[in-house]
């Protein structure tokens, strides 16, 4: 979910195509590698850790860049700038089927949010919860 602290720009006047800007440089791959190599060093620093520094990063990785793949699976916004700084286009994925989500709280929990949880179930949740099952 980090990668959309991108939302609190609109708060400052940022604009959804901007850098900062939301599903722009934080939804990019760039993003997911510096947050893979930094969220390691930040949250696991105990000592006798049963798990390696490269299997940390690529978990993180595959966490940070599977939420712009998600987000480029919406039905709205401008699309995911994967490739920022380097490209600044935005894309979706050709097969769209997760209604987005309204941004700001309120409107989550108005009438457009129970659609947004029924396709979040189905296209998100029940994979995640199939996959680890298997």
């Amino acid at each position: 979910m980090f990668p959309d602290i991108d939302v609190v720009g609109f708060r400052f006047g940022v604009g959804c195509g901007d850098f900062w800007g939301h599903r722009g440089f934080t939804h990019s791959l760039v993003f997911a590698v510096l947050l893979a190599a930094l969220a390691p060093l930040a949250l696991f620093r105990k000592p006798g850790l049963q798990i390696s520094a490269a299997a940390l990063w690529a978990y993180f990785f595959l966490a940070a860049a599977s939420h712009g793949v998600l987000d480029a699976m919406t039905d709205g916004g401008l699309g995911v700038a994967f490739f920022f700084p380097l490209d600044a286009t935005r894309y979706f994925r050709p097969w769209r089927p997760i209604v987005v989500s309204p941004t700001g709280i309120a409107r989550f929990f108005g009438p457009r949010g129970l659609p947004v949880l029924r396709g979040e179930l189905l296209w998100i949740w029940l994979p995640v919860l199939l996959f680890a099952a298997f």
